[in-house]
């Protein structure tokens, strides 16, 4: 293994060991900082750019820090498996940002958890530790949910103390908008990319979203829900360049949208309308029209039903176009309810079969069970399963007969 490593790294440092065999302590000795300055650059490679001026990496693990996971009931060898380069840093800070979040309210679950799945924690200083938290708390004042953001979102909170005043920036940039701190909160556990940059480049991005917005006839009035509900939905359209919306509006209007469709889009489209261009839409859109025989107008129509049906390349919706058809659907129930193509092959028939059992037949009756998320589908087929248990007549109430 160590050759190996030697001859991948330094094949001039192998040819002088060969040249010194007869010396075996000095090749000996050679090998042994080889292989040391092999692991080292091995490690510092798989270190984030975050933490690596806080750290030295050191060939032999911390046993400081490995003595403080187990205590704390961490996988080790999960994290030996993971990311065991974390092991071998030094200072670390384990019991510190153990007692930090135990403060906060976490068990010794959660902690033991959190750990597991971002040991990079310990690497923060105690300080920068508690500045993230007084930051987070002025989004997050109650504690209970700050931990279990910190639970689900370690990295966001983990962050380098060098993002710290684009992180305050952020924050009152967005509190400016008069935006409620939940939605503050979810932008910078889902997408702290977004607090980590400069304020500016997220200011351009919402004013363009805003002009957006306005230019296409929506009110003043409902424009902060609207950003907000955006924002909720597609936190990382703020990292998205503000000249693609453009693009990609000015491509729906040159396919006939009126600025009412293109404003319903946009709201229904949540923002995803930055993750598409105008060749991948022009290429969804032919296909579509040429597989369902529809006209553009009629195309228009089953795109704002359904607007995710831009989003899924030909392959995509080849495949769940083939699968409904050989389910016995046709294709005008298809275009009736275009929202089943937004189903995979998959569920869709797992949920025909379903249905079949209570003597549904969707190549009769309506696609629109078919429709909705798991919980929304399951409503809908117990009420199919009461409607086929309930008796036809009530044996108990009186028959109405004729005088």
């Amino acid at each position: 293994m160590t050759d190996l490593w030697l001859r991948r790294a330094s094949p001039q440092l192998l040819q002088l060991l060969d040249k010194c065999d007869q010396h075996q302590d000095f090749a000996s000795m050679l090998r042994l900082i080889a292989t040391s300055l092999c692991l080292r650059c091995q490690r510092v490679t798989a270190l984030p750019l975050n933490v690596r001026p806080c750290a030295t990496l050191s060939s032999a693990e911390n046993q400081k820090t490995v003595k403080a996971l187990y205590d704390l009931s961490v996988d080790v060898q999960k994290v030996r498996k993971l990311k065991g380069w974390v092991l071998h840093q030094s200072p670390a800070y384990t019991e510190e940002v153990a007692d930090l979040l135990m403060d906060m309210g976490a068990s010794g679950v959660i902690i033991s958890r959190i750990l597991a799945v971002h040991p990079e924690a310990v690497l923060f200083h105690p300080e920068q530790m508690k500045a993230q938290r007084d930051l987070w708390m002025t989004v997050c004042p109650n504690l209970k949910e700050l931990v279990g953001i910190i639970e689900k979102f370690p990295a966001s909170f983990f962050t380098s103390s060098c993002h710290h005043d684009n992180q305050q920036n952020n924050i009152a940039y967005f509190q400016s908008l008069n935006l409620n701190k939940r939605i503050i909160t979810k932008l910078m556990a889902s997408a702290p990319q977004s607090f980590s940059r400069p304020v500016e480049q997220n200011e351009v991005m919402v004013r363009t979203l805003q002009q957006a917005y306005q230019e296409l006839g929506g009110e003043e009035a409902n424009m902060k829900i609207w950003l907000q509900k955006l924002l909720s939905q597609n936190p990382y359209v703020l990292l998205k360049p503000p000249e693609v919306l453009r693009q990609n509006l000015l491509f729906l209007r040159d396919k006939g949208f009126s600025t009412a469709e293109l404003l319903r889009l946009l709201s229904k489209l949540r923002g995803f309308v930055t993750e598409l261009n105008p060749d991948s839409m022009r290429r969804t859109l032919v296909y579509s029209q040429d597989t369902m025989g529809c006209s553009e107008a009629d195309l228009r129509d089953i795109i704002l039903n359904c607007p995710a049906l831009l989003y899924y390349p030909e392959a995509i919706l080849a495949e769940r176009f083939e699968g409904l058809l050989s389910a016995g659907i046709s294709m005008s129930q298809i275009m009736e309810t275009p929202t089943v193509l937004e189903l995979t092959s998959q569920i869709v028939n797992y949920r025909i079969q379903r249905l079949r059992v209570h003597g549904y037949d969707v190549r009769t009756g309506s696609l629109e069970v078919l429709n909705g998320t798991k919980k929304e589908f399951e409503m809908s087929y117990g009420k199919l399963q009461l409607r086929r248990e309930r008796p036809l007549f009530n044996p108990v109430a009186p028959l109405k007969v004729d005088d």
